[in-house]
Order: structure tokens, then C-alpha cells, then sequence
């Protein structure tokens, strides 16, 4: 494979890839960064984990002039992803001066005027937060000339595409547009038509939903004997895990139970500070949590490489969303596992899943000797009707007394003669 020398990169990022140890680029990095370096618009798609962050990066930071304002804006769907996306960015600049600043919602406004004071050259933001500060006048698009969306079919899902519009049609006509994704649904095909300009389609592992390099099992139970088989596959696991579960209750759920039984463990989920979000994230990161519970805000470009398995605790809402979740592990060529744990009532879900994966799952009932045994409603057994005569008391005969004629007219004109409070006074008392 070539190698980055050959990409037409600088010998100033040539020296801090070789610091961090980047040898020989992924296919993607390959076939991408020599398309940015010459100007050319690019849709990019690669399975998760191959290096799209370095592809778009490197030819950016190549091409931006230090001290010149903002030349370069990088959307994602997530303040995790924005985040991290920053992370790699400040790694490749360390030696040639080219400052970035992150923009999301949850952070206050202050830190990210600090940053913007700054005067960096590059922007990693999420569409919502992007759209508060351009309002301001905070942020002007005047010098941008590299616009990247990452990840651009969760933010098409997540209903970001009239924000991406309004942000783009900010932009001076003259940029380079790159579209990256694992995934290439028409919307985004239909949005590269209108924002790009005779793009360059690299497709490298185009719908891979193999899961390449990643031992991929499943055992069917019922849904409270999920618990007591998560103990067991993390007794056995070496390395980090994360355990997505469908909803931020059963988040709380399984954390709670994790940590009852003193394991290491960190959550993320939607109603969380973005402070705690933070933080959870970074102790997983530096590895100071074994184990990272999770709603699929974490599914999508988390990149850690020491994460060895995903279990999935519950069936996710999407058949696409799936991929990305096992996706977290067996990054750049490593090794994983993933395991998925379905409830009876997930079953038909499941089905459907495994029929878009083209490898062979491992099917831990037959391996484990667990039965199935799912309950038909059609075929439970009905109760037998019973007689409730049987069981009824005889009612009791109730004969009403017939009163003469006359007692009941005595009984109407005898009045009752009350008793006066002034005859209990003391002087008629004695």
C-alpha cells in the first residue's frame, strides 16, 4: 500500500503522523486525501473505524493559512462525535499552528466565545448550535473555503437537513465540499446534487454490514434473565465494554445493577448534563471505567480503540442502527466481539437483522443448551366455564309484616313530645 509520503502531504503533518505512529493510511485515506488536496468535491463512504477523520483532516489543515480567520467548518450530528473529531484535529496541527474550536449545545455560550476569540482556523460543530452563533453574528462565513459533513445520514435521521441547508447556503460559493458516511441513503444523494459540484464518489466497502473482523452471537431469552447472562459475558470479557440499551430508563436500569455489583462502570444518555456526559465519556476513554452503558448517542463514531465488547441489551429501534453499534469495536483492523441479547418479544426484530448480515452468527442457545420456549398467544389454554349457580347462596326469603290500618295511623298522629333544654337548667333540676 502506499504510504503517506506519497499523498502529497507536507512534511510538517508527515512528521506528526509518524510521531503518533500512522505508517501506511487506510484505503479510504488513500484514495480521499489526494481528491481534497487537488480541490475536488468528495462523497465518501467507508465501513465505521477506517479512518475517515484523518482523510478529510490532513488535506484541510494542509490547505488552510494560519491568522486568516475561519476557513474551514466540520458539521456532526453529536456534541461526543464534534468532540472527538477536535481531538484528532489538535493531534495532526500540534506542529503547524492551525488552531480549531468546537461548537455544541449544553456548553455555555461563554466558553465558546473564549474560544472563538481565539481566532481559530478551524470549526467542528453541531448544525443547531452552529445556526444560534451565526444568528449572533459571533461567526461569520466570510473566509470559509472546506466545508465537511460527517456522519451525514444521522443527521439527515435526526432531521438536521433544512439546518444544513440554511448553513450551507451561508457559505461563499467557492469551497470544497466533502460528504462522509457509512451509509448512502437518497436524501443524501439528493443533497449532494444541490451543494455539490461534480463530486468524486469513493466508496470503499460500500453497505458492508458484515461486521468484518467482529465474532458476532445472539441468545434468545426472557427479558429478566438478561441481567443475570451480562454478569457471565463480562466475568469473561478482557478489555472494555459497552452495553446499549433502547431507552434512558433502562440505562439507569442496568448502570444501577452494574454498580450494585461494584463493577466500573460509566452511562450516557439524553437526560444527562453535558458536563456528565462529558466526563463519563473521558473516564471510559482513559480507560478509568471498564464499562460504558449507553442509549445510541454513543453508537455513532465513538472511536476507542480498547472497547474488545458490545453487548447489546436490547434490539435496537433501527436495522441500520445495529451496525453501528457493533461497530464500536474491532476499530482499525483490531479484534471484537458483539454480542446481542433478545427478549421474546424482540424476536421478529431480531429476524429481520440478521437477514442484512452476511456473516454467520453464533447461536448461544445451541451452543449453551437454552431452550425457547415463547408462549403462543393462540394456542393458551383456555379456562373452562364455570357455573356460578353452583357456587350462588339461596337468597334469603324476606316477608314483609303488614301493619293494621289503624297503628299506622296512630303512628302518624302520635307526635313525639321533645324534651325542652330549660327543664335541665339547676333551678328546675332540683
Amino acid at each position: 500500500m502506499t504510504k503517506f509520503a506519497k499523498l502529497g502531504l507536507e512534511k510538517s503533518l508527515l512528521s506528526v503522523l509518524d510521531d503518533i505512529g500512522f505508517d501506511t493510511p487506510f484505503p479510504i485515506q488513500e484514495r480521499a486525501i489526494p481528491v481534497l488536496l487537488e480541490g475536488n468535491d468528495v462523497i465518501g463512504q467507508a465501513h465505521t473505524g477506517t479512518g475517515k477523520t484523518a482523510a478529510y483532516s490532513l488535506p484541510m489543515l494542509q490547505l488552510v493559512t494560519p491568522k486568516a480567520g475561519i476557513q474551514g467548518v466540520i458539521m456532526a450530528p453529536t456534541r461526543e462525535l464534534a468532540i472527538q473529531i477536535t481531538g484528532e484535529i489538535k493531534r495532526f496541527a500540534k506542529n503547524i499552528g492551525i488552531k480549531t474550536a468546537t461548537i455544541y449545545g449544553g456548553q455555555g455560550m461563554g466558553i465558546q466565545f473564549d474560544a472563538l476569540r481565539k481566532k481559530p482556523e478551524i470549526l467542528v460543530a453541531t448544525p443547531g448550535r452552529l445556526i444560534d452563533h451565526l444568528k449572533r453574528g459571533t461567526i461569520k462565513f466570510n473566509n470559509i473555503k472546506h466545508v465537511v459533513l460527517d456522519e451525514a445520514d444521522v443527521m439527515l435521521d435526526m432531521g438536521f437537513v433544512d439546518d444544513i441547508e440554511f448553513i450551507l447556503d451561508l457559505t461563499p460559493e467557492e469551497k470544497t465540499v466533502s460528504l462522509w458516511s457509512a451509509t448512502m441513503p437518497p436524501e443524501i444523494m439528493r443533497l449532494a446534487e444541490t451543494n455539490m459540484i461534480s463530486p468524486k464518489r469513493i466508496l470503499v466497502d460500500a453497505d458492508d454490514l458484515s461486521g468484518a473482523g467482529i465474532d458476532q452471537s445472539f441468545l434468545i431469552i426472557k427479558d429478566k434473565e438478561k441481567m443475570k447472562f451480562l454478569f457471565d459475558f463480562l466475568d469473561g470479557n478482557i478489555g472494555q465494554c459497552i452495553v446499549f440499551c433502547s431507552t434512558k430508563m433502562r440505562t439507569r436500569t442496568v448502570a444501577r445493577e452494574l454498580y450494585k455489583a461494584r463493577e466500573s462502570v460509566v452511562t450516557i444518555e439524553g437526560d444527562m448534563s453535558q458536563h456528565k456526559r462529558e466526563d463519563s465519556m473521558q473516564r471510559f476513554r482513559k480507560s478509568k471505567a471498564d464499562i460504558l452503558v449507553a442509549t445510541d448517542v454513543a453508537s455513532r463514531g465513538i472511536d476507542i480503540p480498547a472497547v474488545a465488547l458490545v453487548v447489546n441489551y436490547d434490539i435496537p429501534n433501527q436495522d441500520m442502527v445495529y451496525f453501528h453499534r457493533i461497530g464500536r469495536t474491532a476499530r482499525a483492523g483490531a479484534k471484537g466481539r458483539a454480542i446481542t441479547l433478545v427478549s421474546y418479544s424482540s424476536v421478529a426484530e431480531w429476524e429481520a437483522i440478521k437477514k442484512q448480515t452476511k456473516v454467520k452468527m453464533t447461536d448461544l442457545n445451541e451452543k449453551l443448551g437454552i431452550k425457547i420456549s415463547i408462549p403462543d398467544p393462540l394456542k393458551r389454554r383456555s379456562m373452562p366455564r364455570q357455573n356460578f349457580r353452583q357456587f350462588r347462596k339461596p337468597m334469603k326469603q324476606f316477608t314483609r309484616r303488614r301493619q293494621p290500618s289503624r297503628d299506622q295511623y296512630e303512628k302518624r298522629t302520635n307526635k313525639t313530645e321533645y324534651v325542652k333544654r330549660h327543664n335541665f337548667n339547676q333551678k328546675r333540676r332540683w
